[in-house]
């Protein structure tokens, strides 16, 4: 069959920044009358405005006025694709009875099943997402993507579809990071100690919000970082632009505030000659401390592992070469909460098994899960088996984001076989399944920490940098499987490398020109430094036996690391990532001609 598609060329806007001015094009004439739309956070008084998100603590004005000293800067990030290397795809199969069968590439099933529900005007009951190893997620494949697609199809045609994405579909029309603006305003003494900040970020949102319903980043109350500031407000905008719509990034919106507060801290430090160090030594926030938005920090061990990055990686020392530099960065977050459950079955002979709904992407989850069965039952690893549940099968799951799994899905586990343990103890007859399900409260009082510091070395004449080493130190508390965990931060580290010094999606008229997987540069074996992890075991996690997170702590402080390394070894700042021999060479050409 042949189709035939007639295109009316409108006019468009590619830049945020651009977007908001009165006169560019206006995108979506009424953004509150689509179905799902964040009515209490939608941005309807910008010109193409989606979504805002603004705090405010203390008296701001007041704040710049108790400073000696007002620093401005101003921060891009561009658009970077998650880069796992398994392609988004679907399957659909429609029985004689009407009900539906799934298989995608989704970290979340019960997420996939609710929206192609609501956007097929389906039943949750009609649809069984059967779940399928996902080839890395990272954060970009908790939606349908082109499941409502397949669905048509396979109704249209009484067939069963699959639909695989090419890479280039992946790259040009998938859910990339947003590319985001961030300028930041903060005051301080002449000895260094922060009064006030002001913080306005905006996001080049996409042409669409499909990829995100609540339509905005979920760390972004990060950006204050771990520092006590008496005086703050921070806003954040969402703005809709002719671009691919922006999604979910392992710790979404993170490594762009980071960068640029990060670097600003850098600058702040300097304009007073202030090591930047004992500069973030004299602002961090403690226990019992008041975070930058206002809320009440019961955990917070930031010093530790700052100072652990900071003995580990020779601070201080002199300068191995002229043209080499160090950076410290550092980055904090919270641990996410939400639904989780399993269904542990007891057997005569003494084994158990495990129906998980959470998938595994990697991450070692169905095996930490078979490592705290084990170790509640009091029987050997090898009498337990973990198997992938499906959306008949177990409770409710909303997948693995925020770094939540072994918080959410641990504690579910354990509260199972305290259940099953007691059940025994009372007769029950054998074999015994316990279902358990529940909604984990996200802990508001905790944030867990990582530091990192990188040594570069610029080549003066080129510009080239090269990455010689970074040391990562993180809060953790128990460990429950080591491997696992230093996969983690190993891999989470190469994630952060990628963002600092290769990777961008470049567009051009809202277009992107690299893609694939040639053009587009994610790291390899070859571009990684010496790494040297140090753990800093605080202790009081919140999860089960005080673990602590570690997914999205590994991967965030690393572009701010090694820009401020570059300005240490050249004497240049970089606003703008990737940090290539183009950008640091036309800087150090514009340090000279100043």
């Amino acid at each position: 069959m042949l189709i035939e598609i007639d295109y009316e060329l409108l006019p468009a806007v590619f830049d945020p920044m651009e977007a908001m001015k009165p006169d560019a094009p206006l995108i979506h004439e009424d953004v509150a009358s689509y179905v799902g739309a964040p009515v209490d956070v939608l941005a309807t008084d910008v010109h193409n405005g989606q979504t805002r998100l603004a705090w405010a603590k203390g008296d701001l004005d007041e704040g710049f006025r108790q400073a000696d000293i007002i620093l401005e800067h101003s921060f891009a990030v561009p658009s970077r694709h998650q880069g796992y290397l398994e392609p988004f795809a679907s399957v659909i199969s429609i029985d004689d009875t009407g009900r539906i069968q799934a298989w995608c590439s989704s970290k979340a099933p019960f997420r996939a099943r609710l929206q192609l529900a609501q956007a097929m005007g389906l039943q949750d009951e009609d649809i069984r997402v059967n779940v399928v190893s996902v080839g890395g997620d990272f954060g970009g494949k908790g939606d349908t993507r082109d499941l409502p697609v397949a669905y048509l199809l396979a109704k249209m045609s009484e067939r069963p579809v699959k639909i695989v994405m090419s890479y280039w579909e992946e790259l040009t029309a998938s859910n990339p990071t947003h590319p985001t603006f961030v300028t930041i305003k903060s005051g301080m003494t002449r000895d260094g100690r922060l009064t006030s900040r002001e913080v306005r970020t905006v996001h080049a949102s996409g042409a669409y919000g499909a990829m995100k319903p609540r339509s905005f980043l979920s760390t972004s109350h990060y950006v204050g970082g771990g520092y006590k500031i008496p005086n703050a407000s921070f806003e954040f905008l969402q703005v809709c632009t002719n671009t691919t719509p922006g999604g979910y990034f392992r710790a979404p919106g993170a490594h762009q505030y980071t960068f640029a507060l990060e670097c600003h801290t850098d600058l702040l430090a300097r304009e007073i000659g202030m090591d930047p160090a004992e500069f973030r030594r004299m602002n961090l926030v403690d226990a019992g401390d008041e975070d930058a938005v206002g809320r009440d920090l019961r955990v917070a061990d930031v010093r530790p592992v700052l100072e652990a990055a900071l003995e580990a990686g020779g601070w201080g020392e002199p300068k191995a070469a002229p043209n080499r530099g160090k950076g410290v960065a550092i980055f904090g977050r919270q641990i996410g909460g939400g639904a989780a459950g399993t269904v542990i079955t007891a057997e005569a002979n003494g084994t158990f098994t495990v129906l998980s709904p959470t998938v595994d992407v990697g991450t070692g989850t169905h095996t930490i899960e078979q490592q705290m069965v084990a170790t509640e039952m009091g029987v050997p690893l090898s009498n337990v088996r973990v198997s992938q549940g499906d959306t008949d099968s177990t409770p409710f799951d909303e997948g693995p984001r925020a770094s939540r799994v072994t918080y959410t899905e641990g504690q579910a586990v354990m509260k199972a076989c305290e259940q099953m343990k007691q059940a025994i103890q009372d007769g029950a007859n054998l074999p015994l399944t316990i279902t358990f399900e529940h909604d984990a409260p996200q802990p508001e009082d905790v944030m867990y920490f990582s530091a990192q510091v990188a040594e570069v070395e610029v080549d003066p004449e080129t510009g080239q940098v090269k990455v010689l080493r970074v040391v990562t130190a993180h809060d953790v508390g128990t460990i429950i499987n080591p491997i696992a965990h230093q996969g983690q931060i190993d891999g989470g580290f190469v994630t952060g490398l990628g963002l600092a010094v290769t990777e961008e999606l470049v567009t051009e008229g809202g277009q992107v020109l690299n893609g694939n997987l040639g053009d587009y540069k994610l790291p390899t074996i070859a571009d990684i430094p010496s790494l040297e992890t140090v753990l800093v075991q605080t202790g009081g996690g919140e999860g089960p036996y005080q673990a602590k997170s570690i997914g999205e702590l590994a991967n965030n402080a690393t572009a701010a690391a090694i820009a401020n390394a570059v300005a240490d070894a050249a004497g240049v700042q970089l606003f703008e990532l990737p940090i290539t021999a183009e950008r640091v060479y036309a800087a150090l050409i514009s340090n000279i001609e100043a």
